[in-house]
């Protein structure tokens, strides 16, 4: 006898901090939206909690919420749709933040030398842009460890194919230009004749995009 999946939504990440309100100082420069900053009566325990823009899952730090040394926190993920604009947004908010990198495909990184899962970093974006391969990392003042990751289209299977949807106005806005730009492509192979299905064009392109599937032409 088989039974539904339940659900389970990641929703919170625990990282440890030395001082809570530097921490907190720092993530709300970041542009991240406050949720909470609780503490007990006694001033034994204080918990604060921010979300990224357009994530679904939420960071949590404070006092005595967790005995993990403070700046062990690690390999962070936050997923954007265009690695330069975040790294340029996190510039303009005072955040240092590294030049944008790949992995050097099968050279493997040394002991002392910087690396992305084993592989040697390489200044620039991928060459070929491919989703999943740029990268750029800052930390917190107590040196726990965020990577962007550019994500423009999602391996088979990470996504409802049946739903099509955007954690924000600007991954939207991103999407819409790189379906424009392979409908400028799609109007050229069709004899430069204006295509007065674009829209369907367009939402069959964004849709194909985010489940993986095969992109119109």
């Amino acid at each position: 006898m088989s039974s539904a999946a339940v659900n389970m939504k990641l929703e919170i990440v625990v990282i440890p901090v030395s001082d809570v309100d530097r921490a907190k100082r720092f993530y709300g420069e970041l542009g991240w939206r406050l949720d909470a900053d609780f503490a007990s009566d006694d001033g034994y325990f204080r918990v604060i909690q921010f979300t990224p823009p357009g994530s679904g899952c939420s960071v949590i730090f404070g006092k005595n919420v967790t005995a993990a040394a403070p700046g062990s926190a690690q390999g962070l993920y936050l997923i954007v749709s265009d690695i330069e604009a975040a790294r340029d947004e996190l510039i303009r908010r005072g955040v240092d933040v590294s030049e944008v990198f790949h992995g050097a495909g099968d050279a493997h990184a040394g002991p002392d030398e910087p690396y992305l899962f084993g592989r040697v970093r390489v200044s620039g974006p991928d060459k070929e842009r491919s989703s999943y391969r740029s990268f750029a990392s800052f930390a917190d003042p107590d040196g726990n460890g965020w990577l962007f990751q550019e994500i423009t289209q999602r391996l088979p299977g990470r996504i409802d194919t049946g739903i099509t949807t955007f954690a924000s106005a600007s991954d939207l806005a991103a999407a819409l230009r790189r379906a424009g730009a392979a409908h400028g492509e799609h109007e050229k192979r069709t004899g430069g004749q204006h295509d007065e299905n674009w829209p369907d064009w367009y939402a069959s392109y964004l849709a194909a995009e985010q489940s993986a599937g095969e992109l119109p032409q």
